[in-house]
C-alpha cells in the first residue's frame, strides 16, 4: 500500500509500527532509539583511521569501554574490556577521564554513571543499543509485583536480588526494598546473603540465572520456585504458590543464551566426540544440567586460558566472543566452536558499530557532547545502596 493510499484511508501508524521504524521512542523501555547527528558511512574505508585520529586528540579526556560481546571492529579501540560490572569499576578507577564511552548497552553505562563522579560524563554511542532481558522488567511492573506479594501477605519476608542486567530503576527498587545486585559470578554469594536477611527471594529480571543458581549451586528443588509473569493477573500465580515459594523468579531471559537448547548439547557431543560444553548460567536450566562446565564470561576465558592443548570447547554464550576466542586460542591447538549451529549475535549489543563509536568520538573531539546517559539522583542513590550491598557480600 503506498503512502498516498494509506493517507485516503486516515489509517494512522501505531506507536509500535513507529518504534519498529526507529522513529519514536517507547517510554516503558531502557532504551531510546535517537541518535542525532549523521553517521559515517559504514562503508567510508578510512572509519578505522578517523577513530584512531579521534581518539588520540582526546587523549586522556576519554575512557573507552568494550564489553567481551562488541564485535571486533569495536574492541579494538577499547582501553579495556569485560563484563558489564568490571567495566563500570573500571570507569571509576578512572576519575581523570571526562568522557566515559561505554561500547555496550543502555543498563551498563547507567551502571557506569552510578558509579563514576559528577564530573565524569557516561556516552553510549547508539541510543537504541538496549537490552531485551532489562527491557523485561519495567519499574511500573516490578511496583505492582510488590503490590502482589504484599496483598498475598509475603512481602515482608522478600528480598529482592536483581541481577546487574537490569535498568538503574530495577536497582533503585531492590536498594529502597532491602535487597542487593548480583553479577553471574556472585549470584550464589548474593542469595545466600538474602536469605539470611528473609525467607524468599524475589529474583529479577533472569528467571534462568535464578533458577540455575538456587537448584545447581544451593541445592533447592524446581518445586521451590515460581515463576511471576508480569503479563498475568497476580503474576498467574495464587496466593499458595507465592506463600509456599522459596525463589519468585520474574519471567525474564537473555535473547542470546535462551537460544541454546539440550539439542544443541546434545547435537555437538555427537559431531565432536570428547567436546568439553561450557555454557553461561543464563542459559535455561536443561542446557545448563547437561553441561560439562558453567560460568560467566570471565570464567569461559580464564577455563579456555588454563585449558590444555588439543582439548575441544563447545561455548554457550554470544557468538562475537566465542569467534574471538576461536581465533585466539587456534595457535595452541585449542578447537572452540559455538554451541549452537544457529549465528546467535546479541543484536542490540551489535547497534554499536564502527560508524556510530566513530561518530561519537568525532563530536567528543569537537566539543560537542553527544548521547549523554545520566541517572537522576533519586535512583542513583537507592541504586548505589544495592551496589554497595553487593560489593560487601563475604
Amino acid at each position: 500500500m503506498t503512502t498516498a493510499q494509506t493517507q485516503e484511508l486516515d489509517v494512522q501508524p501505531t506507536p509500535l509500527a513507529l518504534l519498529l521504524l526507529g522513529r519514536e521512542a517507547d517510554p516503558k523501555s531502557e532504551r531510546g532509539v535517537e541518535c542525532p547527528g549523521d553517521l559515517p558511512s559504514p562503508s567510508d574505508p578510512d572509519l578505522v583511521a578517523r577513530a584512531r585520529a579521534a581518539k588520540e586528540k582526546l587523549g586522556d579526556k576519554v575512557f573507552v569501554l568494550g564489553h567481551h560481546y562488541q564485535r571486533d571492529e569495536v574492541i579494538q579501540f577499547a582501553d579495556v574490556t569485560g563484563d558489564s560490572f568490571k567495566l563500570a569499576r573500571d570507569a571509576a578507577a578512572r576519575p581523570e577521564a571526562e568522557y566515559i564511552v561505554f561500547c555496550g548497552v543502555h543498563f551498563m553505562a547507567e551502571s557506569a554513571d552510578i558509579l563514576t563522579s559528577d564530573d565524569q560524563k557516561v556516552v553510549l554511542p547508539d541510543l537504541a543499543a538496549g537490552c531485551s532481558m532489562a527491557d523485561m522488567a519495567t519499574a511500573e511492573q516490578v511496583a505492582e509485583c510488590w503490590d502482589v506479594l504484599t496483598e498475598a501477605g509475603v512481602a515482608e519476608q522478600v528480598v529482592p536480588v536483581s541481577y546487574m542486567n537490569s535498568s538503574a530503576d530495577i536497582k533503585a527498587f531492590t536498594g529502597k526494598h532491602g535487597g542487593t545486585i548480583c553479577t553471574s559470578s556472585n549470584a550464589q554469594r548474593a542469595l545466600e546473603w538474602a536469605f539470611r536477611q528473609g525467607e524468599k527471594v524475589l529474583f529479577l529480571p533472569d528467571q534462568h540465572l535464578g533458577r540455575n543458581t538456587a537448584v545447581r549451586d544451593m541445592g533447592m528443588s524446581l518445586d521451590d520456585c515460581v515463576v511471576y509473569n508480569p503479563h498475568k493477573p497476580n503474576g498467574g500465580l495464587t496466593v499458595e504458590e507465592l506463600r509456599a515459594a522459596k525463589m519468585i523468579l520474574w519471567r525474564g531471559h537473555c535473547s542470546v543464551h535462551g537460544r541454546f537448547s539440550l539439542d544443541s548439547v546434545n547435537d555437538v557431543r555427537e559431531r565432536i566426540p570428547g567436546v568439553n560444553v561450557l555454557v553461561h548460567p543464563e542459559c535455561r536450566h536443561e542446557v545448563v544440567a547437561a553441561a560439562d562446565h558453567v560460568g560467566s564470561t570471565e570464567y569461559i576465558i580464564k577455563a579456555l586460558e588454563a585449558a590444555p592443548a588439543g582439548s575441544k570447547w563447545a561455548i554457550g554464550t554470544e557468538l562475537n566472543l566465542v569467534r574471538r576466542l576461536a581465533n585466539r586460542f587456534a595457535p595452541e591447538d585449542k578447537e572452540i566452536v559455538f554451541l549452537d549451529k544457529t549465528v546467535c549475535f546479541c543484536s542490540t549489543m551489535n547497534r554499536i558499530d564502527l560508524p556510530h563509536l566513530v561518530w561519537a568520538l568525532e563530536s567528543l573531539a569537537e566539543g560537542n557532547l553527544v548521547n549523554r546517559i545520566e541517572v537522576d539522583k533519586e535512583t542513583e542513590a537507592f541504586a548505589k545502596l544495592a551496589l554497595e550491598r553487593m560489593l560487601a557480600l563475604p
